[in-house]
């Protein structure tokens, strides 16, 4: 779905993976050239059960916001960890709110985090 419904490039996924803050990057300004949205969140990460590793375990999560009229690079990436989720179920909750706190008028992604 990255690629088929946002554009982006195999190449950057290849070079960075899936979770990573420039593919998050290039998912939210992927959701903004596709629709008529003016913010865009994109999320990308490692819910789990399956699928962590040292760098990236499970509960590790990466948020982008874009915002259209603004240029490409103020979209910034935040990495998040949720240690506390012990289930699959309980990090997609978790990124969720975070993702929704970010489409609200003064979201700010932390600087320093992508």
């Amino acid at each position: 779905a990255k690629q088929e419904l946002l554009g982006v490039a195999a190449d950057l996924i290849d070079t960075f993976g899936a979770v990573s803050a420039a593919v998050a990057w290039a998912m939210a300004q992927g959701a903004l050239q596709h629709s008529n949205a003016d913010v865009a969140v994109a999320i990308t990460g490692v819910a789990g059960p399956d699928g962590g590793t040292v760098q990236k375990p499970v509960g590790t999560v990466v948020f982008a916001r874009a915002v259209r009229g603004q240029p490409p690079e103020a979209c910034s990436a935040e990495v998040k960890f949720f240690a506390e989720a012990k289930t699959r179920s309980e990090v997609r909750q978790a990124a969720t709110i975070v993702a929704l706190e970010l489409l609200m008028p003064d979201a700010k992604v932390e600087p320093g985090c992508a």
